[in-house]
């Protein structure tokens, strides 16, 4: 358990340091504000809308890894707040591949009980960006406690995102 915590605490010090005013990556890259639908729990009897918000830092670490942060919630009233790594993978002029890591807090509502309130999130993302640098895309992801408890059913969501540059918000 004091692996987790050092684990969390790192990567809320990565997000912190991502939106340092004296982020020299700010110019090259933008930050994002993503708005997310999904179907939670899509291959088991628990299934439920996904709604997402995240932040996605421009700030990168080693090369490629930035840190994001969110929360989403369910139909039926479960959440679950996380933080973690992305990277954005180019696979041609507008197409893009985003697998990402992250550890979080989760209550289960009236929804699926996933065994633990620690809960880690790995998830697969393609999509397109578009000229005005606004991006559309799909995601596969997958919630579990990666048996931090006895009980562990996980569950699967796919998700559709609508992410926008932070600087560009103000044009809602």
């Amino acid at each position: 358990m004091k692996q987790m915590f050092k684990h969390l605490l790192l990567l809320a010090g990565l997000f912190y340091f991502s939106i340092s005013p004296n982020n020299k990556a700010m110019a090259q890259e933008d930050s994002y504000i993503s708005f997310g639908s999904g179907w939670y729990d899509l291959n088991d009897n628990r299934d439920a809308v996904d709604l997402r918000l995240e932040y996605r830092s421009n700030k990168q670490y080693l090369g490629f890894f930035k840190p994001w942060i969110g929360f989403e919630i369910t139909s039926d009233i479960a959440a679950y707040g996380a933080l973690g790594l992305l990277s954005d993978l180019h696979i041609g002029q507008n197409l893009f591949l985003t697998p990402s890591l992250g550890v979080g807090v989760y209550s289960d509502g009236d929804g699926k009980k996933l065994g633990n309130t620690i809960q880690f999130r790995s998830q697969i993302e393609i999509g397109y960006k578009f000229a005005d640098r606004s991006k559309l895309s799909l995601a596969l992801g997958h919630i579990s406690n990666a048996h931090l408890s006895d009980e562990n059913p996980g569950t699967e969501i796919i998700t559709v995102y609508y992410s926008v540059p932070v600087q560009n918000l103000d044009k809602f």
